[in-house]
């Protein structure tokens, strides 16, 4: 599992990754990697709620005074395969292990984070695991935007709590504007599927595909 663990961090090293918020985490070592069996499978999805679950209660444990409460930090599941699925498969796929996971917290009794919303037309939509919600970021070896592409499936999980932090100590825009530059760099183009928080829902986003206007998601928190 170890060379699992290197292959996904191995383009967040890269020179010219864009995500300046995955690199802050890795080194300051506030990236956590989980490995798992198959995005396709229920397999893992008991560990894996329970692992965001006790994430979700350590974050907010922590203090800015003690821990650095302000540092970006990130929660990545790995799945070992399948490394050929297209872009809808893996949007699909990662809806459902969201779906389930979303389904276990609620059933383990853990309540939604209301500061955001469970309804996915929501601009102000996020999943929630343990109390906090999370906004997630999809990775696969087919993205159509090379900073999603890796080699394996994978799923990001950002803690909600620390963008809004980053937004009232006046760091968001600035960290936000040089993702943009050098995911252009990267890319040759800005990510059409970009919006800033409460402008829109997220939930378009979080798969890495471009979707139409009609485009509905097919996840619904229980708790909504």
């Amino acid at each position: 599992m170890s060379d699992i663990v290197e292959e996904f961090l191995k383009p967040i090293r890269a020179p010219d990754f864009p995500c300046v918020g995955a690199k802050s985490a890795l080194a300051k070592g506030l990236l956590k990697v989980m490995t798992c069996r198959d995005l396709t499978s229920a397999w893992n999805d008991v560990a894996i709620q329970a692992a965001l679950m006790e994430w979700a209660w350590a974050y907010r444990r922590q203090t800015p005074e003690r821990d650095g409460r302000g540092d970006l930090r990130s929660f990545a599941v790995v799945f070992e395969g399948p490394k050929d699925m297209s872009e809808t498969a893996f949007e699909d796929a990662m809806w459902e292990r969201l779906q389930s996971l979303a389904d276990k917290d609620a059933w383990r009794g853990q309540s939604f984070d209301r500061s955001t919303s469970g309804d996915p037309q929501d601009p102000k939509f996020s999943v929630s695991f343990g109390g906090e919600a999370f906004f997630v970021v999809g990775l696969h070896p087919h993205a159509s935007r090379p900073a999603r592409r890796f080699p394996r499936p994978t799923m990001v999980f950002n803690v909600h709590d620390q963008f809004e932090r980053l937004r009232e100590e006046g760091r968001y825009e600035r960290m936000r504007e040089a993702i943009l530059q050098r995911d252009v760099a990267l890319a040759g183009d800005i990510n059409p599927m970009l919006v800033r928080h409460g402008e829109g829902s997220a939930a378009p986003q979080y798969s890495g595909r471009r979707v139409d206007a009609d485009w509905v998601c097919p996840f619904r928190d229980p708790r909504a």
